[in-house]
């Protein structure tokens, strides 16, 4: 059994918001948010988020599992790219120059352990 959760549209840049899920890929729901709690990056906050939803998920599919949150481990966790906002900003003699402010999609899936 498991489940999915998604987050779209996230306002981090998706490399940054991969250097956070390396971190937790393949660990148990638990040691990952621990993890994620204590990280000092600002993209560890909605991967947090994600993580949870993906675990209230997998209870809501699965209502009479005897399960804790415990026995979950992340199968999964990707970040892709979505839309970019294009800003412009007021340069030196007289131009604009681009500025992009980048979007990702994060997906994180959860399963029981094999064990």
């Amino acid at each position: 059994m498991e489940a999915m959760a998604l987050a779209k549209w996230v306002r981090k840049s998706p490399r940054k918001v991969r250097q956070v899920a390396d971190l937790i890929r393949g660990k148990n729901v638990d040691e990952a948010l621990n993890i994620l709690h204590f990280c000092p990056k600002g993209a560890s906050d909605p991967l947090e988020k994600t993580v949870r939803s993906a675990v209230a998920n997998f209870f809501n599919v699965d209502e009479n599992s005897r399960l804790e949150p415990e026995d979950l481990y992340i199968k999964e966790i990707y970040v892709n790219q979505g839309f970019m906002l294009k800003r412009f900003r007021a340069a030196s003699m007289g131009r604009a120059s681009r500025i992009r402010k980048k979007t990702c999609h994060i997906h994180v899936t959860v399963s029981e352990n094999k064990e």
